[in-house]
């Protein structure tokens, strides 16, 4: 009976695939297995049925096995089948187990010959059978058959390389010997999957139908297309056998009668055979567990060393013990707290190295897009003049003046403070987003009690929208103070002589820089497709120019443009594009790039169009300004131009407003963060830290806190189940004794004499080599394919 010294091996790989089985996990271990393969007609089904030594296989035309088949026969003094989805109910008559695997298929994929890779499970106990798995799967066919996909064959492939490509399988190619052994469909697919020819045994079916005159005895005795391990003849039942019930153990004496009496194999009868490949198959699926176990308990250990650690915590676990909820409430809220404030301060740890987030998006919004709101908010010249010429002749009312009104200097001065709200309240307004956000982010390791998370989020969310408005009204405040006094006697105030010498030139002249690098990074220009389309760009921005290159080695530069009277505008989004545009342009209506009066520049986020915006800022490029036209309305008498007098006035005061408002924004850019840091998100870790539990306390009862969700109930169950699981297999691999006698591999065959047309032969299956050198299986299992004959 096979390698009795190792007779428990094959069993042992069954009850390690049902441990993982009972639980729904495979724990990814390659179990062995053996793989059948071959065309539809190749005798597949009689090569089952002649192990078992029953009629159990559904048959008909076309194809049949349309769900994977896991077949285990088990050696038993009894003879009953189970099937895992009946637990407890023991088939007798092998007739109900056909019908009930025709049943279970069609529940699956109907009756359209459609196929499913979801596999039925059957172990098949009786004293006629050695111990083996098989799995039968669907034959490859080229063509479709009635309701089935256009893609079936290429379903059913994929299907077949799903089982077999794992270099843990052993390859049985079955070819039937009336066909061209150098078209079969079994060492092609073998040839594929193993190229070097590691894993393959060769079967020769239906000897009994070929021509009269011909046999295969040059294949058999592995002179044509030779194989380490040589062939195996076998002779199934005919379909006329088949029809007429003919006995499966009156088949096996009639094919070693026809051995034994047949002139070109009598010689080699002892090597032939149904009882002899069933022998062989045991003996080199026995011994090839035996030569894999070492390494399958060290992936055991690994992965049981791995769960130790979580599965502590669960092993003596009571979900209703107070004092579990208690600890577990304390550690939740500190971990919490240990986030929150790990991601508004940042960490080496856990780092996100996809998007900003936490900290440093709110840096961004202090550094980059508050003073982006800021400096648009500041420059709208035209507008500005004309609100200090009004200022200064209403002011002098009647008169003509002869001195500069500091008056309209005040008035002028207090209403561009007074624009400054709206910014710094969207600042707040965005930092507060932010901090939800953070919340939320910190929360979602709390899921494994949903209460608590809830119950966390809203009270820390809901204390943060109370800071919200304690900010916004401290922020209020420091604009009302900078309103309250407007110091003329700060050190960088021009005053008024400095003032009166300037021109508007030099007023609003681009603060000189040195020409440093202020960022670098990939731009998107969008141009249209009739004069090149978009292209991306490695982009250096530089305080007098923007230049672009072909790529980050800034070696080949396709163009740079100088800044000098370039404004930046916004640009709608696309209506099929997912990136975010933003456009530069020439103030004196010059073409900007080739005949382009503005280019487009395209960002992956609009975060990264902020940044970009903010980046031309510190190079003096500012926005344009949405303005009114209000020129159109004004009365004759309102267009009248300035005398020279009124306009030196003007132009003092515009410079006095630009010089004082620029220490206000500097003042602003510098209180803004360090006001939300202190009232908001020191005040929201201090909270959280030192208040949360008891408000969480206060909230409800903790043992309703602390109920755990549907999801880590059943984790831990499967952790656990998992956890015993490893321990049996180990357990199990442990029992068994490794020594055993195994049949010798035979030597390397000659096939120098043989011509290598590779028309004809495939060069991977010449070079099989010895069992001891094959690589691990995965499932103790026999697969069996086959192909449509046409």
């Amino acid at each position: 009976m096979g390698n009795r010294g190792m007779e428990d091996l094959i069993p042992l790989i069954n009850k390690l695939q049902d441990a993982f089985s009972s639980i729904g996990q495979s724990c990814n271990l390659d179990l062995p297995q053996i793989a059948v393969v071959g065309g539809q007609s190749a005798g597949k089904s009689s090569v089952l049925e002649n192990f078992v030594g029953r009629d159990f296989l559904p048959r008909g035309s076309g194809i049949v096995t349309r769900r994977p088949l896991i077949l285990q026969l088990v050696n038993s003094k009894a003879e009953y089948a189970e099937f895992l989805h009946c637990k407890g109910r023991k088939f007798v008559d092998f007739d109900e187990v056909r019908l009930e695997i025709e049943a279970e298929t069609d529940r699956l994929t109907g009756s359209n010959k459609g196929i499913s890779p979801i596999p039925i499970n059957l172990r098949v106990y009786s004293p006629n059978v050695l111990n083996l798995t098989l799995i039968d799967l669907p034959g490859m066919t080229k063509v479709a058959v009635g309701d089935q996909p256009v893609d079936i064959e290429h379903q059913i492939r994929d299907m077949l390389l799903q089982f077999i490509t794992k270099e843990s399988c052993l390859i049985l190619a079955v070819t039937p010997a009336n066909t061209d052994l150098a078209n079969s469909d079994a060492l092609k697919i073998a040839k594929e999957v193993d190229p070097q020819g590691l894993r393959t045994i060769g079967v020769i079916t239906k000897l009994d139908l070929m021509d009269e005159g011909t046999d295969a005895r040059d294949i058999l005795e592995n002179k044509l297309l030779p194989l380490r391990r040589g062939y195996i003849g076998v002779v199934n039942r005919s379909q006329k056998d088949i029809d007429g019930k003919k006995d499966i153990r009156a088949a096996l004496a009639a094919e070693r009668k026809f051995f034994l009496s047949h002139p070109a194999y009598r010689h080699i009868a002892e090597r032939m055979g149904t009882p002899l490949l069933q022998k062989t198959l045991n003996q080199q699926l026995t011994n090839h567990i035996r030569d894999t176990l070492p390494g399958l308990r060290s992936k055991l250990q690994s992965q049981l060393l791995s769960l130790e650690k979580e599965v502590d915590e669960y092993k003596n676990f009571r979900p209703d013990d107070p004092a579990r909820k208690t600890k577990a409430l304390l550690q939740m809220v500190q971990q919490f707290g240990v986030d929150f404030e790990k991601c508004i301060e940042g960490s080496g740890d856990q780092v996100d190295t996809s998007n900003l987030s936490g900290g440093a998006k709110i840096n961004r919004i202090f550094h980059e897009r508050f003073p982006f709101e800021l400096v648009k908010m500041e420059f709208d010249e035209k507008e500005l003049r004309k609100e200090i010429s009004y200022a200064i002749k209403n002011i002098h009312g009647v008169r003509t003046g002869l001195f500069t009104p500091d008056l309209a200097f005040e008035a002028i001065v207090k209403k561009q403070i007074i624009k400054l709200k709206e910014p710094c309240l969207k600042c707040i307004d965005l930092v507060i987003q932010e901090l939800i956000n953070t919340v939320r982010q910190c929360t979602n390791k709390l899921g494994s009690y949903p209460r608590l998370r809830e119950e966390t989020e809203r009270i820390v969310t809901t204390y943060i929208r109370e800071r919200d408005s304690k900010t916004k009204d401290q922020v209020l405040l420091l604009i009302d103070i900078e309103l309250s006094y407007i110091n003329t006697n700060h050190e960088d105030f021009i005053g008024f002589a400095n003032a009166q010498q300037r021109t508007a030139a030099n007023a609003t002249k681009k603060r000189v820089m040195p020409n440093q690098v202020i960022r670098r990074g990939w731009l998107t220009i969008n141009i249209s497709i009739m004069k090149g389309g978009s292209k991306d760009y490695w982009f250096v921005l530089t305080a007098e120019s923007l230049s672009w290159y072909k790529d980050e080695e800034e070696k080949e530069k396709k163009y740079m443009l100088p800044l000098d009277n370039l404004k930046l505008r916004d640009v709608e989004k696309g209506f099929m594009s997912s990136k975010h545009v933003f456009a530069i342009f020439n103030t004196e209506q010059r073409n900007v790039y080739k005949d382009l009066r503005q280019i487009e520049l395209a960002c992956d986020t609009q975060e990264d169009v902020d940044s970009w915006k903010a980046s031309f800022l510190r190079a003096g490029v500012y926005p344009e300004k949405d303005q009114a036209d209000n020129e159109d309305t004004m009365t004759p008498g309102d267009t009248v131009s300035m005398d020279p007098q009124l306009e030196r006035q003007v132009e003092t005061i515009r410079n006095l407003v630009d010089s004082y408002i620029g220490i206000v924004n500097k003042s602003i850019r510098d209180l803004m963060p360090k006001t939300i840091m202190h009232l908001m998100i020191n005040s929201a870790k201090d909270f959280i830290h030192s208040e949360l539990l008891a408000y969480l306390y206060n909230a409800g009862d903790q043992g309703s806190l602390m109920e755990e969700s549907a999801e880590q109930a059943q984790r831990r169950d499967e952790m656990l189940r998992m956890y015993h699981a490893l321990k049996e297999a180990l357990v199990i691999i442990g029992d068994i004794s490794t020594t055993t006698v195994s049949t010798p591999v035979p030597p390397p065959v000659d096939d120098t004499w043989m011509v290598k047309d590779p028309s004809l032969v495939f060069p991977s299956i010449l070079d099989i080599i010895p069992a001891q050198l094959l690589h691990t299986c995965a499932s103790g299992c026999i697969f069996l394919f086959a192909q449509n004959d046409f």
